[in-house]
């Protein structure tokens, strides 16, 4: 899954995103959280210190290091034990947004950070925290009292860094209120890959840049787009090697509307040899499409697309269809504004 799209740094990169990674949660009075999945980035406040505990520290639990035998277990590991019952009956959803009070102690009992020191409680949503969190808090009813112990994995890693807390944490948590989030999107069933999704036809053309394509829907109209013309179109993307669908536009429902020359250079040579309505399929070697060492989220070496020209839209460059002897002039890089990025809706 990837977390934005092909389109947006040169077809117009939008790859998902692969969730996980985030600045820390929004909270109140600058209250920091246990940030979300690989890339925790806790505040002043969760950073450890040698020194003796300050004013407003919380004492730690006499079970700090170790659940007692009453406490629960989840599939994943996290141990924990009700201290206050609640009064709601509804639990929070993974994209909801919750307000809760916490504290939170590493097994030797240092304090690390508690919103009851700053006097106001921190909101954010459940699925821009530590995995630990995000579990754990779906426990819970408004107005509950609860105490985890979440394993390193979970939480900032057995070997954390930049001054994070590592290993196994213990926090206590009061859910204060609920906000319901937006559903979570719709799963996306990949578009499977064509038969000849790594190996190009015999009956397939090839353009001195290295480009290689085939029409499998003929067109309806007479034109072809210039360099500078604005397009929409529909499209799949696959990595030739796996057959593994990286983007597409057919699950938004609507095509994507961009720049010829604001993709991939191989969309940027490929889409002026189409005429409207005709769907080609394009093989794109690395040095056309991403590269063998793309930024992060972006497919590397050759892709396969196949690509539909819904539209022209904008007459000015439109012009006669290119030899296909070489790719058009201008510049080579992939603009950040769109490109096919690894799986998402494309942004133009």
């Amino acid at each position: 899954m990837l977390r934005r799209s092909v389109l947006t740094l040169p077809v117009v990169a939008s790859i998902a995103s692969l969730a996980g990674c985030g600045d820390p949660p929004n909270t109140n009075a600058s209250a920091e959280l246990p940030a979300s999945g690989s890339g925790p980035k806790p505040g002043p406040s969760t950073k450890l210190s040698a020194a003796a505990p300050g004013a407003g520290d919380m004492p730690a639990p006499d079970d700090v290091a170790k659940p007692p035998a009453d406490a629960e277990k989840t599939a994943s590991g996290i141990f924990h034990k009700v201290l206050q019952k609640g009064t709601g009956t509804e639990h929070p959803g993974p994209t909801d947004k919750v307000k809760v009070h916490y504290a939170g102690w590493t097994t030797d009992g240092k304090n690390f950070d508690n919103s009851y020191k700053r006097k106001a409680p921190a909101s954010f949503a459940l699925n821009g925290v530590i995995p630990g969190w995000t579990e754990g808090v779906q426990l819970m009813v408004v107005g509950e009292k609860r105490r985890f112990w979440i394993p390193g994995p979970l939480a900032y890693g057995d070997v954390a860094k930049g001054g994070r807390p590592s290993g196994q944490l213990t926090f206590d948590i009061e859910l204060l209120e609920i906000q319901k989030g937006a559903p979570p999107p719709p799963k996306v069933e990949p578009i499977p890959a064509p038969a000849d999704v790594k190996d190009p036809p015999k009956d397939a053309k090839k353009t001195k840049s290295g480009l290689v394509y085939k029409s499998i829907k003929k067109g309806t109209g007479t034109k072809k787009p210039g360099e500078k013309a604005k397009v929409s179109c529909n499209y799949t993307g696959w990595t030739p090697a796996d057959g593994k669908m990286f983007d597409s536009s057919i699950p938004g429902g609507k095509p994507v509307e961009f720049g010829v020359d604001q993709v991939i250079k191989g969309w940027t040579e490929g889409l002026q040899l189409m005429v409207e309505g005709e769907t080609m399929r394009f093989w794109i070697p690395a040095d056309l499409a991403y590269g063998e060492k793309p930024p992060r989220g972006y497919p590397a070496g050759a892709l396969t697309f196949d690509v539909e020209l819904v539209k022209i839209l904008a007459a000015d460059g439109a012009a006669p269809a290119p030899s296909g002897s070489a790719a058009p002039s201008g510049s080579a890089a992939p603009k950040a504004s769109a490109a096919p990025k690894a799986s998402a809706q494309p942004k133009p």
